[in-house]
């Protein structure tokens, strides 16, 4: 039996629903009703009047907040008697546990009892003015027929399912196929090479592939199901690929291979959904770490839901009836949490865009705000660089009048980029809520909303952490960092349910990554500062990850492929600051004694094989050809003082006494040097 919406059986009735009617019937007063128009369960809580005082409320009261929440916003076929069971000295996070649910449920059934026909997907494909648009209904139908194909197919609960497609209403119906029968997903980036695609199916075990004939994006085809032909060459585990048809073009099926959309059209429209416990996985999401093997992120199914669901809400000041514009691709986090299951969670309108920022035009966006009249969007802030570097008349060219609310995601923004965004984009009217949060966290952990409606928003700030998020900022030394106007590594204090539980069969790692560096608290890897007020600058990665358009990266990923080639000896790769992209690529690399070959077809070369091996976006913007490395006299490699040269930041390059031959700091700056001057219009 499924409990409707916020309901609870009788067995959970406990001290705190007694609170909550104690609270009813004792407290008034508008500042109360204010707080509880914004945010329903607020009403259970004594004292709170405000929505500062209900943030205050989320960390300090955090379970009786999140138990309130999690009633009130999931549906339960069973609810929860375990609120969180979360130790962070050992990496050991449970929300929930005890409550069972389904996700497709939460996020399509039971909105198509309440409006079959309000819109859930309006896909805005490539061919600019050709946008198609699925009703929660028609949603429904189509992640029963593929859940019904999958289970036909031997797909069984437990099992990873990989899906590599482009952003389409399929690829969100397969996603939530997944879901709907138990079984894990792991989306890919259709921007993947087939080595790095092969990586990710090998390492999530997966039997089953999901793909299309072929992407469309930007006006030009790409040709996914021969990536996926090479990709799954090496990858034995897997049986059976269903492929579904974006164009027209016919593609050679082999024996494994299944016509996805032929087949669903033989599968019943319901499909009986899987009862799943609280931290059964929902989906393995990989992403770069500082060594080079990429790390299957596993999420699980209430806590990364609810975390979903209530950032999308609040944040962005969504309300029924709006049209939300996220422009994310499908295989990032960002695509996981806001494209698909924070916006169908609520009921929302929720567009997918298939295109690029400047196809075929720099308006495209502006014009698909006006055509679909989306209310939020959310970009990255290295399309909005690249967009005003084209001007303002592509922007003032188009109605934007419907849009409320301006997001930025991916990177921090830089102060310029923010301002025109507001300015001119958003007409001075439309709050920029600036968005700090990882594939770890689930959502978003620091924003400028939810705050109060008149509360100041500063340029270039994520500023304000979200309900239920407790951030830190810890010196080298491992210290607290208590006072204000400071900067350090950013921690997070406490749990929330939307972090990641695990790094998919490698628990180690994760404790390693996370939770070893500070011990007790979550390291997010990156550095931050909190100013005078209170509020958080996101500073940058503290490990060797560069963030590339808003796709982080490791540097060693690059690196192992730099050093495949036989005629390198060695390579370091660092981030530097880009005006487009945020971070670009620079590569140095020390050729083997011998090697004669021109320094230029040498860098085609390895750009071909980063490309090849990882994805374009990876590919290395400079390539320094050098005779020797800074190294430390036990040979590691001095990459802060690589980076210190590239910034062109000589006077701080500090202590050079620990290096092997400080000399060859000089033959690097000279080199550097040489470079820009050869690539200076």
């Amino acid at each position: 039996m499924w409990l409707p919406c916020g309901c609870t059986s009788k067995y959970v009735a406990s001290s705190f629903a007694r609170r909550i009617l104690a609270s009813h019937l004792h407290v008034s007063g508008r500042s109360r009703c204010n707080v509880a128009a914004f945010m329903p369960e607020a009403a259970g809580f004594e004292g709170v009047s405000g929505r500062a005082a209900l943030r205050e409320l989320s960390v300090s009261s955090s379970e009786s907040f999140w138990a309130a929440v999690a009633r009130h916003r999931l549906s339960w076929s069973i609810p929860f008697h375990t609120v969180q069971d979360c130790d962070l000295s050992r990496g050991k996070i449970k929300w929930f546990e005890g409550g069972k649910l389904n996700v497709s449920v939460n996020c399509l059934d039971r909105h198509v009892h309440t409006c079959p026909e309000r819109v859930a997907l309006i896909w805005e494909r490539d061919e600019r003015g050709s946008e198609m648009k699925y009703t929660y209904r028609e949603l429904l139908e189509m992640t029963c027929r593929v859940g019904n194909l999958l289970r036909r197919h031997g797909v069984k609960r437990g099992d990873c399912v990989t899906i590599y497609m482009p952003t389409c209403p399929l690829a969100v119906a397969s996603m939530l196929a997944c879901a709907r029968i138990g079984a894990a997903h792991n989306v890919v980036f259709a921007g993947f090479s087939a080595d790095a695609l092969a990586e990710r199916i090998r390492d999530a075990q997966s039997s089953t592939v999901i793909t299309v004939n072929q992407g469309v994006r930007g006006g030009k085809v790409i040709e996914l199901k021969k990536t996926v032909d090479r990709a799954v060459e090496s990858c034995p585990t897997v049986k059976q690929v269903f492929v579904a048809m974006r164009t027209d073009n016919p593609v050679t099926m082999t024996a494994r291979d299944i016509a996805m959309e032929e087949e669903m059209l033989k599968e019943d429209v319901v499909c009986e959904p899987a009862v799943m416990n609280s931290e059964d996985v929902l989906f393995l999401l990989y992403t770069s770490g500082s060594t080079g093997k990429p790390k299957g992120l596993v999420h699980t199914q209430a806590g990364y839901l609810l975390y979903a669901a209530l950032t999308h809400r609040y944040v962005f000041s969504y309300h029924d009836g709006d049209v939300f514009g996220c422009v994310a691709d499908i295989g990032w986090i960002t695509g996981h949490s806001y494209v698909v299951y924070g916006p169908l969670a609520n009921g929302a309108t929720t567009v997918l865009f298939e295109s690029t920022p400047i196809y075929p035009d720099p308006g495209r966006y502006w014009d698909m705000v006006e055509r679909l009249k989306i209310n939020q969007f959310y970009g990255a802030p290295t399309a909005i660089r690249l967009l005003l570097k084209y001007g303002d008349q592509w922007v003032n060219k188009y109605d934007r009048s419907t849009l409320k609310t301006l997001g930025s995601v991916g990177e921090p923004i830089n102060t310029e980029a923010w301002e025109w965004y507001h300015r001119v984009v958003g007409d001075g009217r439309c709050p920029v809520v600036d968005t700090w949060w990882q594939t770890e966290t689930g959502g978003i952990c620091i924003a400028p909303r939810p705050s109060d409606p008149d509360a100041e928003i500063v340029p270039g700030m994520a500023m304000r952490p979200f309900f239920g998020i407790k951030p830190v900022l810890i010196d080298t030394e491992g210290e607290l960092l208590t006072s204000n106007n400071t900067s350090g590594a950013l921690c997070m204090a406490q749990p929330w349910p939307g972090m990641a539980r695990t790094i998919h069969n490698n628990h180690q790692r994760f404790i390693e990554t996370y939770f070893q560096p500070y011990p007790g608290y979550f390291f997010t890897g990156d550095g931050a500062y909190r100013s005078e007020e209170g509020y958080y600058q996101i500073t940058g990665r503290l490990d060797d990850v560069i963030n590339v358009s808003g796709h982080r990266i490791g540097t060693a990923e690059i690196e192992d492929v730099v050093n495949q080639c036989p005629a390198v000896a060695e390579s370091a790769v660092i981030g530097y600051t880009h005006s487009i992209k945020g971070q670009g690529v620079y590569a140095f690399v020390v050729l083997k004694k011998g090697i004669d070959v021109q320094e230029a077809d040498l860098s085609r070369q390895l750009n071909g094989m980063v490309s090849e091996k990882i994805a374009k976006y990876a590919s290395p913007d400079f390539i320094q050809f050098a005779q020797r490395l800074p190294k430390t006299r036990s040979g590691k490699i001095m990459r802060r003082v690589l980076r210190k040269v590239v910034e062109s930041d000589l006077e701080g390059l500090g202590d050079l006494s620990t290096l092997d031959d400080p000399a060859a700091v000089q033959e690097i700056i000279q080199g550097h040097e040489k470079l820009l001057s050869k690539n200076r219009p």
